[in-house]
Order: C-alpha cells, then sequence, then structure tokens
C-alpha cells in the first residue's frame, strides 16, 4: 500500500539535499551493511514455531522511577532480553511471517505495547521500550570495530490505517556502541559526594527511527513517513529517506575502522546495496571503539489507550569484514536475492 504523502519528486529533492548537508567528508569508504562473514549463533530467524519469550512482568522502568523491576524478561533461545532502561514491548510474539517476506520465511517477530512507561500508570507522553538482541554475552566479548561490524533487518511496517495516529517516532532500529570520552563520575560520600569528569568508557546508541506526521495533526492534506537518523556530530536527529511504501523494508548500519557509523535502508527485502547509502556520521562526534550489541525500539503514546504501531521484524543478522577470532560464521555475497 502506497503513502499518500507529499509530491515525491519534490520531496526525494529536498531529502538529497538534506543528507547532502550532513555527510562527512573525511569519512573510510561506506562498508554495505551485510558485508563479510555472518556471526553464527547470535541473532535470530524466528523460524523455530516453540520460539516464546518470558516476560517476567512487571517491566522494568528505570528511566522513570529507577525501577529495575528483577528479574528481567528473556526469549527462550537466549537470544534476545529485555532492556534493563526501559523495560520490554508488552506484546513479543512469534507470527507466520507477512506476504512478500523473505523466501522461505516462515517466522518473524511481532512487537507492539500500550504501557511503554510505568505499567498501568500511562503518563500520557510518548516513551519507548526496548527489545535487545544478545551479542556481547553469547559471543563473551564486545566486538573491536577494527573487525568492521555491520547489522541487517527486515521491518514490515502495516498499512497507515493502522498506525498510531500520532506523530513522532514509533519505532527505531539501533546499535549500542562504546568509545573513550568525558563521562560523569560520582566521587566521596554523604555530603561530601560530588560528581567530576574524567575519560572513560562511554556508550551511545545510533540508529534509524520511522517517524510519522499525522495529518490530523499537522493539519496537511496527507500523512508523511520518513525515516530519521541518530544523529549527527552534534548529536542532533535529521531527516533521512521519506517512506513512500509500506510493507516490507531493510535496515542496515555499519562501522568502520575509523569509528564513523554508516546508514542504509531500502524498501523490499533484498540485501543492500551501494544505491541504498543514506548517510554517513560521526554520531555526537564520537568514533566508535566497540561493538557491543543492536536492539529495537517500540514507542507509542503512552495514554492507557491506543496501542503503538504494530511492527513485525524478521532476519536480523550481524556480520564482520575482518573477523579478529575463530569463531562460527557463513560467508556471504553481496547478490540481490
Amino acid at each position: 500500500m502506497r503513502i499518500s504523502l507529499f509530491r515525491a519528486t519534490a520531496a526525494m529533492a529536498f531529502l538529497v539535499l538534506t543528507a547532502s548537508a550532513h555527510q562527512t567528508a573525511s569519512a573510510q569508504r561506506a562498508v554495505v551493511p551485510g558485508t563479510g562473514s555472518e556471526v553464527v549463533g547470535v541473532a535470530d530467524d524466528f523460524e523455530d514455531p516453540n520460539w516464546s519469550y518470558v516476560f517476567n512482568n512487571p517491566k522494568s522502568t528505570e528511566d522513570i522511577d529507577e525501577n529495575q523491576r528483577a528479574p528481567m524478561g528473556r526469549s527462550t533461545n537466549g537470544r534476545w532480553y529485555e532492556g534493563v532502561k526501559r523495560g520490554h514491548p508488552d506484546v513479543v510474539q512469534r507470527v507466520l511471517t507477512p506476504a512478500g517476506g523473505l523466501p522461505g520465511s516462515r517466522g518473524a517477530l511481532l512487537m507492539r505495547s500500550q504501557f511503554t512507561g510505568i505499567p498501568g500508570r500511562p503518563e500520557r507522553k510518548m516513551h519507548q521500550d526496548d527489545f535487545i538482541c544478545n551479542v556481547q554475552y553469547r559471543l563473551k566479548r564486545r566486538i573491536d570495530i577494527s573487525e568492521c561490524p555491520s547489522v541487517t533487518t527486515r521491518v514490515f511496517l502495516p498499512p497507515v490505517a493502522e498506525w498510531e495516529n500520532r506523530s513522532g517516532p514509533h519505532f527505531g532500529f539501533r546499535l549500542a556502541l562504546e568509545t573513550t570520552a568525558m563521562v560523569d563520575k560520582e566521587v566521596g560520600i554523604g555530603i561530601f559526594k560530588r560528581t567530576k569528569e574524567e575519560m572513560g568508557n562511554e556508550v551511545y546508541w545510533p540508529g534509524l527511527f520511522v517517524e510519522f506526521e499525522s495529518k490530523n495533526e499537522t493539519k496537511k492534506e496527507y500523512d508523511y513517513a520518513y525515516l530519521r537518523v541518530r544523529s549527527d556530530k552534534r548529536g542532533g536527529d535529521f531527516r533521512g529517506p521519506q517512506i513512500t511504501t509500506t510493507g516490507w523494508w531493510t535496515l542496515g548500519m555499519s562501522v568502520t575502522p575509523d569509528g564513523m557509523v554508516h546508514y542504509y535502508a531500502s524498501p523490499g527485502v533484498d540485501n543492500l546495496t551501494e544505491d541504498d547509502y543514506i548517510t554517513s556520521q560521526f554520531p555526537y562526534s564520537y568514533r566508535a571503539e566497540r561493538f557491543r550489541t543492536f536492539f529495537y525500539n517500540v514507542c507509542s503514546a503512552d495514554d492507557g489507550r491506543r496501542w503503538s504501531t504494530t511492527f513485525i521484524v524478521d532476519d536480523p543478522k550481524v556480520f564482520l569484514l575482518r573477523p579478529k577470532q575463530q569463531m562460527a560464521s557463513r560467508r556471504t555475497t553481496r547478490n540481490r536475492r
């Protein structure tokens, strides 16, 4: 189904100019996500008909009230877990792959939420849940950026009539990266406790968001959807490609040895190519040093009434172009499927 949005030609011309303005001239050559060897034993294809998730509710809302509500939710195959900071989506369910998905795929993962904030206590403002892939702990290490990691995923966007009628972010696909930077550290005790800055390990989360502008709120003739990129060197998000069609999309991000993040997206389920390039950035002016994992965000108004937009994901994978250690892997090709 097409989204009736702006005139495509004018919109795409604007987006090309926007992306160009945010590209960094000093970037290494971008690596197309999915290049190299797939890391086996992490991520998921959701083909097991017995796939299930143990919620251990109520979920964590540490970001709101500092309450983790342990134990955390986890998938029974050990590949996914609840985000300690914001908790998991209210619904995490294996479903049959929607039409047009990857050839041979029979299972995919559905996620949606009603209470993205504190369970049962709507705050009536946008909150988000995290569904995190267990990469770092299954590998028993973080991936060095010199190995040139990348991640790809397929995501199914439902017809526009089924979206939560709310302007703002609806879904996110993100990385967890580490670098060395100035961080705040508490020192002293009691009344002598203070915060000082020192060099330390900083975790940050670049990514791609599915952003929606509801015509009911904007008073424009059409709804509008696009990919929002996080972030530029100042930490600001910016507009990426317009979403002109619903159904399946392929998203990907790679990190090159210079610590730069490269963003790609394409409608359909074909492997990504150079033609699907969006931009390259040093988010927050950081240069990535280590890759922890990737995760999904599900966002909603958290008003206690509306459900978030339902998103279905399939076949997320992690790849290394230059693996340092011997590990189970599958060599991939760049041919489209």
